[in-house]
C-alpha cells in the first residue's frame, strides 16, 4: 500500500520516526517500546522475544495485505510497535493459557480517545482471522485497552465479531453482514 506523509512528526520512507536516533529495527525485541500487558493478555502467555517478534512480522504482512493502516501517522498499524514517538501504544500478544491455539492481542492506542480504535481493531481482527493458514493460530481474539474511552462498545462488537466467526468459520466484511448489525444500513471496509 502507498505510504503518505503525515503532519504529525517527521518519518522515513517507511513512516517510521528518525527525529531521534533509537528507532529500533525489526529484529530487536524491546520491552522499552512496547505497551504494559494489559488485563485481556496479563493471564496468558504473553509472547516476548523472538516468539513476540515472529507473530509480529507475520502481522505486520497480514495487515499489508489487508490494507489495516493508521491514517494519522500514514503507515501500516504494526509499525506503532516502532515509532519512537509512542512508546506505549500498540500491541501485544499472548497465547491463551487453556488453549495455545488461541492468542489473544491487546491493542493500545496512542491517546484515550483515539477515534480509529475501533476501525483499527476489527480490521486487525478481520486480518488475522481471515487468514489463519499464515499463522499458527486458529483464533486470534482481539481487544482494545482499558484505557480508551470507548472500551465498552468497541470490545462488546469485537466479542460479536468474535463470536459469529467462531459460529459460522467465516469472518464478517461489514456490520451489514454481522448478525447483530442495526439494521444492515451501517457499512465499513473494516
Amino acid at each position: 500500500m502507498a505510504r503518505f506523509s503525515s503532519p504529525f512528526g517527521s518519518s522515513d520512507a517507511s513512516g517510521i520516526d528518525t527525529s531521534g536516533d533509537d528507532t529500533p529495527d525489526d529484529d530487536t525485541y524491546d520491552p522499552e517500546r512496547l505497551p504494559e500487558p494489559g488485563p485481556f493478555i496479563e493471564d496468558h502467555d504473553v509472547l516476548t522475544g523472538d516468539d513476540h517478534l515472529a507473530f509480529h512480522r507475520v502481522t505486520h504482512e497480514l495487515f499489508e495485505q489487508r490494507g489495516v493502516y493508521d491514517v494519522t501517522f500514514g503507515y501500516n498499524l504494526a509499525e506503532l510497535n516502532r515509532d519512537a514517538r509512542h512508546p506505549d501504544a500498540g500491541y501485544r500478544y499472548a497465547e491463551d493459557a487453556d488453549d495455545p491455539s488461541v492468542l489473544w492481542a491487546e491493542f493500545t492506542p496512542t491517546t484515550p480517545f483515539c477515534p480509529q480504535s475501533g476501525t483499527l481493531t476489527r480490521g486487525s481482527f478481520r486480518a488475522w482471522n481471515a487468514e489463519v493458514d499464515q499463522h499458527d493460530y486458529d483464533l486470534v481474539r482481539v481487544r482494545l485497552a482499558p484505557m480508551h474511552n470507548e472500551v465498552v462498545a468497541i470490545n462488546d462488537d469485537l466479542v460479536a465479531l468474535e463470536e459469529q466467526f467462531e459460529a459460522t468459520g467465516t469472518v464478517p466484511n461489514s456490520p451489514s453482514e454481522r448478525d447483530d448489525a442495526p439494521g444492515g444500513s451501517f457499512g465499513s471496509p473494516f
